[in-house]
């Protein structure tokens, strides 16, 4: 979900009685959430502290709930050269232009015979955005070799995870509704434990970015803690499974001080209305040609 807890996808699914999520016993905290007291989204959804989160779409609109990422990761390349690109398709059964054209047919898909092609004032509708008809419509036939600008190459690329330990210290967690520094100290270090152990397992299964990009680290990743100023930053390294080990230690030092955390899954349903257009959508995207509307 895009925007994690806020995300429309939850606000507009139900909870196993039927009821809206935003206005289950579980969803109504998330209406009262700030700064001051984050302890319904610790519960709840504790990524959303680390990552952020604007309630825009809630019962408060604009005014709802804002949480800065405290936590952001960049890759950058260095030494960036663009480069060129070719797209072209050769037909394995050598199909030409001329044979076309072909129309849309009434079942669907094309026909080549017009009397069973869908009609538009009286005439059969060529397949196609422009209804020329061409093979190339249907995926059939080449297409012509063009060169374009596109694709990069790098010497070398950087990863920086920053992990803002400011940004934690402006929560607060309170119990019954009060707050103890115990109670937000623990919070606050299982929500970094939780950034660390992230920013370490995603590293540890790769950067398989998209096509052709493939990032592989030439060292082991390693953490700079900035304390004082003045003072050189001190380093260490955590690996997956250290990280896994520094979570679970850290989740149950937070219930021990008296923190809440949802172990089992919460399970949630889309309400009708959420599958209804859902399927509108998918229905409307089979019958368009071209590209998709906005």
């Amino acid at each position: 979900a895009p925007h994690r807890i806020a995300d429309a996808l939850l606000r507009d699914s139900l909870t196993a009685d039927g009821t809206a999520f935003r206005k289950s016993n579980v969803g109504k905290p998330l209406d009262d959430v700030d700064n001051r007291n984050a302890t319904a989204l610790f519960e709840l959804c504790p990524t959303t502290l680390v990552f952020g989160m604007w309630d825009s779409t809630g019962p408060r609109g604009g005014l709802g709930a804002k949480f800065a990422r405290a936590m952001v990761s960049e890759i950058v390349g260095h030494d960036v050269q663009v480069g060129v690109k070719t797209s072209s398709r050769i037909d394995p059964a050598q199909i030409m232009l001329g044979a076309g054209p072909l129309y849309k047919a009434k079942e669907g898909g094309w026909t080549l015979d017009p009397t069973v092609a869908v009609m538009e004032k009286s005439q059969p509708v060529k397949l196609g955005k422009k209804k020329d008809g061409k093979p190339s419509e249907a995926n059939h036939g080449n297409v012509t070799p063009t060169l374009d600008q596109g694709g990069v190459t790098i010497s070398r690329a950087v990863q920086t995870t920053v992990l803002s330990i400011a940004a934690l210290r402006r929560l607060r967690f309170p119990v019954n509704g009060k707050t103890t520094p115990e109670q937000d100290d623990a919070a606050r270090t299982a929500l970094a434990a939780l950034g660390v152990c992230a920013a370490v397992l995603t590293r540890e299964q790769g950067y398989d970015l998209r096509s052709r990009c493939l990032l592989f680290p030439t060292s082991e990743i390693t953490w700079e803690l900035l304390d004082a100023p003045g003072r050189l930053p001190e380093s260490f390294t955590v690996n997956g499974e250290q990280a896994r080990q520094l979570l679970a230690e850290a989740v149950r030092a937070a219930k021990n001080a008296g923190l809440p955390w949802l172990h089992d899954e919460l399970i949630l349903k889309p309400s009708p209305e959420l599958v209804q257009l859902v399927k509108r959508s998918q229905d409307r995207a089979a019958k368009l040609e071209g590209a998709p509307e906005e």
